[in-house]
């Protein structure tokens, strides 16, 4: 049996006006979602307990089979091993996000325009964290350059005591109120001032603005953490995997799990990601040595923080036909027994532009027990319907692996 985990993050989402009140997977046209659940076992799982915050990391822990509350110890750390650093015992590393401020006087006025900096390229980026290195960098904090707008920053010795707020929770808002707390935060507050000044001005920043693009014109820190311990996948299902994924989030968990990563030419984590391209890149791996792959596209969630109902939808709709109908496919093809666990991590309302904790529609299909409900759709409703309910996500993986 080979084992497939399609994952599209933030899918999950509430009934709009707009859509005849239905929600985007509801409206969007999905054959080849739909045709998995008519011959699979349909239902819902929380995959964020409600003592930690929704996010994509401890919702993919979850999803991966990794329960968050005994294994979740921030959101950089996994990021900081895609990007190959080793956290030592004493470090705490935090997301760095080049963002958009707007231009009042005081820092604390302005507000997050935009998040992601107009999605900055990744030779701007390097430039302009480059930059920020020089200038506030130091022998106890590192910074280093990741894809796009996701970067890092390590500091030795730091504090465990802070609070932060997620860039893409406060879009349109003025920052004053979500700026760093912590014992430390006067430090990290004045780096991002700072950084203001570094920036606004930067060669980089006016080339953009003489586009019509967003300036990266501030650093944004949050997602800090420390670095986990997780049993191996192989060690706790048997199987030896890959994991695929444009977003260095997905591919540390799964570093730390014993993956392997598999990069794929032209995949963004946005819209215009390779869908096709990871799509065969998972048939390929399946169809030699692995035994699981872990796929994952960000495009939905993307779409979702940025409140763009038609790109949501047509992020999905390529997801359908792109990848899942491209797999499905070329397996049936292949003659190989497989099992395809299809799900979003975690909702990620377009009226909210944030995530939250609501369990999250999942189907479970196997190539050699087509028995089902021809009736039955992937959608959050449909799914509810059935009235199989996970409570604990992370089990999930066990249901997935070792229930066929």
């Amino acid at each position: 049996m080979k084992y497939l985990v399609i994952v599209g993050d933030g899918m999950g989402d509430y009934p709009l006006e707009n859509l005849a009140k239905k929600t985007v997977l509801q409206y969007a046209k999905t054959p080849n979602f739909d045709a998995l659940a008519a011959t699979g076992e349909l239902g819902l799982a929380r995959t964020i307990p409600d003592q930690l915050p929704p996010g994509s990391d401890t919702a993919n822990l979850s999803v991966m089979g990794y329960d968050p509350l005994c294994y979740y110890t921030g959101r950089s750390p996994f990021e900081a091993a895609s990007l190959g650093v080793d956290l030592g015992a004493k470090d705490i590393s935090f997301r760095c996000n080049l963002v958009t401020l707007s231009s009042e006087e005081s820092y604390a006025d302005k507000q997050m325009h935009d998040y992601c900096a107009g999605e900055i390229s990744n030779e701007e980026a390097a430039i302009l964290i480059g930059e920020i290195k020089n200038k506030l960098g130091s022998d106890a904090i590192d910074f280093y350059p990741g894809f796009n707008y996701r970067h890092l920053m390590v500091w030795h010795g730091a504090p465990d005591d802070w609070k932060l707020t997620p860039p893409h929770d406060i879009s349109g808002k003025t920052i004053g109120s979500y700026l760093p707390e912590g014992s430390e935060s006067a430090k990290v507050r004045a780096m991002m001032e700072q950084s203001y000044r570094i920036l606004a001005d930067h060669p980089v920043n006016r080339k953009r603005l003489e586009k019509g693009l967003n300036p990266a014109n501030s650093i944004w820190i949050w997602g800090d953490g420390k670095k986990p311990l997780l049993p191996s996948f192989k060690d706790k299902y048997g199987l030896k995997g890959s994991v695929i994924s444009a977003v260095d989030l997905v591919k540390g968990i799964g570093l730390f799990a014993g993956l392997k990563m598999i990069e794929v030419e032209g995949a963004t984590g946005n819209i215009d990601t390779n869908y096709s391209g990871k799509a065969d890149a998972a048939i390929d791996a399946l169809k030699k040595d692995d035994d699981f792959v872990y796929l994952h596209v960000e495009a939905p969630d993307e779409c979702s923080h940025r409140f763009e109902t038609e790109n949501k939808i047509k992020a999905i709709e390529m997801i359908d036909n792109q990848v899942v109908g491209r797999i499905k496919t070329n397996l049936e093809k292949s003659g190989l027994t497989h099992s395809i666990l299809l799900l979003t991590d975690h909702f990620t309302p377009l009226s909210l532009g944030t995530h939250t904790r609501d369990p999250v529609p999942f189907v479970i299909y196997r190539s050699n027990n087509l028995e089902g409900d021809s009736l039955q759709k992937f959608d959050e409703t449909s799914a509810a319907e059935t009235g199989l309910y996970l409570e604990e996500g992370f089990r999930l993986m066990d249901r997935f692996i070792s229930e066929e």
